[in-house]
């Protein structure tokens, strides 16, 4: 088989691309070693910028997006039992939309389906091959082979194409602490999400719907979801996200597990004929909510960059990893700051430290919370740097 683009990793990067390529004319398979009931079935974030929703729409891919999506003017920054509203429309003009990184996936899979796409799941063994070369190729186990003129993969921090990359270099920083997160069939509580300091730890309400709130609790990265039955989550979300006058409705958990939280960048996103996006180059925590729009960003710089490519225009693909690891470098210490402002550090055995710490995270929240700059500085950010 020949086409011009084979596209590693069926998961929203991956679906993504295709659409772009397609709407330009230029060929391209995909190819998921995963099931597709597998790659429907996995819960992530859904935090969508301003940006990756406008790209969304510029493709006419937000009719479910429309449908389903709830938008948010902004956060609520809780400390010292006070919360606080981040009014991202009236600091930057922008919002931000929650839909579920599920429901994206299904939605651009259904458009696949409907347009005959060449999408293939449970293909084993997938390998790129000569990406120095201007005949790359990918081979699978069942001994197919897909001569490309590029390879993208989107095939997530596990894959096989950033370790096909020679001499790449990880960049990572593990966190101290983890997310217990659940999903509980009960309307939400709030208007907009609830990022929350308390001394027991960090807590968060966010939503999937108007009938399913998503809620999580900092723990420690060893704990095991054994430790925490409803009861206990319930209390400690009470506790933690409680303040005078406001109640947090309580309903069935349909799913609950442990994420622990790191950071990690490569060095390079491509080599020769082979680019990553997504999570394959890389991961920041999901404090920010950058993940899934950083691989949009990703998407649509590559994208761009290859339809100008196929256009007579090289520029712009030459400049591909160095643009877009200067954005995710950004959204790294955004995330970075976003999770150290907001978590409970324990990591010191000496009281005095750890008493020091919060306290001082008190004042980055009272500074933030009292100044307009701060409040826009952290709105331009979270509604995303531009594309």
């Amino acid at each position: 088989m020949r086409t011009q683009v084979a596209i590693i990793g069926a998961g929203p990067a991956g679906l993504l691309l295709g659409h772009i390529l397609r709407r330009a004319r230029i060929g391209f398979v995909i190819l998921e070693q995963r099931s597709r009931e597998h790659v429907l079935g996995r819960i992530r974030a859904g935090v969508l910028e301003q940006g990756s929703i406008d790209i969304l729409r510029g493709l006419g891919l937000d009719a479910d997006l429309k449908a389903h999506g709830l938008t948010h003017h902004g956060i609520y920054l809780q400390y010292e039992g006070q919360r606080h509203h981040i009014d991202f429309l009236e600091l930057v003009g922008r919002t931000v939309t929650v839909y579920g990184q599920q429901a994206l996936v299904k939605h651009l899979l259904a458009e696949h389906d409907r347009l005959g796409a060449d999408v293939r799941f449970e293909v084993d063994g997938i390998a790129p091959h000569d990406i120095d070369c201007d005949n790359p190729f990918v081979t699978t186990a069942e001994g197919e082979r897909i001569d490309c003129e590029f390879i993208v993969g989107a095939d997530g921090y596990h894959g096989v194409c950033r370790p096909s990359i020679p001499g790449v270099a990880a960049l990572e920083r593990d966190y101290p602490y983890a997310w217990l997160g659940i999903r509980a069939e009960v309307a939400p509580s709030t208007d907009d999400l609830i990022y929350a300091l308390h001394p027991q730890g960090f807590a968060m309400h966010s939503m999937r719907s108007l009938e399913v709130s998503r809620l999580y609790l900092q723990v420690d990265p060893s704990e095991s979801i054994d430790e925490w039955p409803d009861g206990r989550i319930w209390e400690q979300l009470q506790t933690r996200l409680g303040v005078e006058g406001w109640t947090l409705r309580e309903g069935t958990i349909t799913e609950k597990s442990i994420t622990p939280m790191r950071s990690f960048v490569a060095s390079t996103l491509e080599y020769g004929r082979l680019f990553l996006v997504g999570d394959a180059g890389h991961i920041v925590p999901p404090t920010g909510a950058k993940g899934l729009n950083s691989a949009i960003a990703d998407v649509a710089l590559l994208g761009r960059s290859l339809v100008g490519q196929y256009g007579g225009d090289t520029a712009m693909l030459a400049r591909y990893s160095a643009s877009a690891l200067a954005r995710q470098w950004k959204v790294q210490q955004f995330s970075q700051w976003m999770t150290e402002m907001l978590h409970v550090h324990r990591e010191s055995p000496d009281e005095a430290t750890r008493a020091f710490r919060y306290r001082s995270q008190i004042g980055q929240l009272e500074y933030t919370t009292g100044s307009r700059h701060a409040q826009a500085a952290l709105a331009e950010q979270y509604a995303g740097l531009p594309f």
